[in-house]
């Protein structure tokens, strides 16, 4: 339940992990072995995972890990009951496993159970949990898959993004796909009609990056709006209230340069380095100071230096133009990283 692949930062359910200067550090719950360190101990604050320093870009599923490397391979680590770790099992890893032996992989985004990737060739690949159709295939086929399976013949694939059981995709001539469960409208074709291959949203050839959340979406245009669908009964759509079965516009601006969406939660960035939070609330994780739910984009603080690498959950962590990295929302299990299983309700800096 994540944003585009390309983040150095990733939250899960209870953990965070970050890249810095191509060195992994993860904190929080640990109890699958999602951190990488090769234990099942909970850290409050950040541990360094392993000495390599050529890792690229990281992402935090419900109860694993995801993380490529600059040579092009894909790691993943924690729960796998599933075979969302894909390489081959169902058994928990507590450190870093290789998916396959690939050095194409170009992106990685983690769900609850079940992983997609993309390939530098253009191909998209999933694996995991295949209950709803999210793995791109019929589940009376392929009902649980540990190892990557191609989505299809495409070679177009630009990015993806997996949510709880559906998954959505764009391609590089613009257009916007999604497959799996629809219960909520989450695949924005204008029902509520489930499918297990990729459908494409509309008929747009301008989106430019998605992000899928736990039974909802949101989605940038390459002129600056952004448009949400799908579940909503937390305000996640910020919209208002009701559902929706197609993307609907997020206000009148045109400004927004990356979303990350939640559980139920979504944060984005805008081109004036302003950060904005909205919907689930509950531990904080909007970052106002409070711990009241909001149905429109609320703005968190005042600060002009948030840059698009961000990621929400029911924590969010966020990083500014210096490169610091700041955390909020829940922290029942030390993953904001201040070192305390304090709640917080506005941003503070992590200590890396």
């Amino acid at each position: 339940m994540t944003g585009p692949a390309s983040a150095a930062s990733g939250a899960g359910y209870s953990h965070t992990c970050v890249v810095r200067s191509g060195s992994l550090w993860c904190w929080g719950g640990n109890a699958s072995g999602q951190l990488g360190d090769g234990t099942t101990t909970s850290r409050t604050t950040p541990a360094r995972i392993g000495d390599v320093s050529t890792w690229a870009a990281v992402d935090a599923g419900t109860s694993y890990t995801c993380a490529t490397r600059t040579d092009g391979t894909l790691w993943c680590w924690g729960a796998n009951s599933r075979g969302q770790l894909g390489d081959g099992t169902t058994a928990r890893k507590t450190s870093p496993t290789q998916v396959g032996t690939g050095t194409t992989w170009a992106g990685v985004s983690t769900g609850d159970a079940h992983t997609c990737a993309t390939r530098t060739d253009g191909t998209l690949w999933c694996w995991g949990f295949n209950r709803l159709g999210q793995l791109g295939t019929d589940p009376s086929t392929v009902y649980t898959a540990t190892a990557p399976r191609q989505v299809g013949t495409g070679t177009t694939w630009a990015s993806v993004s997996t949510g709880f059981g559906h998954t959505c995709a764009t391609r590089t001539n613009g257009t916007l796909w999604c497959w799996g469960d629809n219960g909520d409208g989450q695949l924005g074709l204008g029902s509520r009609l489930a499918s297990t291959a990729p459908a494409q949203v509309g008929t747009g050839t301008t989106w430019a990056s998605v992000t899928a959340g736990y039974a909802f979406n949101c989605a940038t245009r390459t002129d600056g709006s952004l448009w949400c669908w799908g579940d909503n009964g937390y305000g996640q759509l910020g919209t208002g209230t009701t559902y929706q079965t197609a993307p609907v516009q997020v206000g009148t601006a045109t400004s927004w340069t990356r979303a990350d969406a939640g559980f139920n939660t979504v944060c984005a960035s805008r081109t004036d380095g302003s950060l904005w939070c909205w919907g689930n609330n509950l531990t904080g994780q909007l970052g106002d100071g409070t711990t009241v739910n909001r149905s429109t984009p609320t703005r968190v603080g005042t600060a002009t230096t948030w840059t698009s690498d961000l990621v929400t959950g029911y924590h969010t962590c966020a990083v500014r133009t210096d490169a610091s990295l700041w955390c909020w929302g829940n922290n029942a299990n030390g993953q904001l990283g201040d070192g305390t299983t304090t709640n917080r309700g506005t941003p503070a800096q992590v200590t890396l």
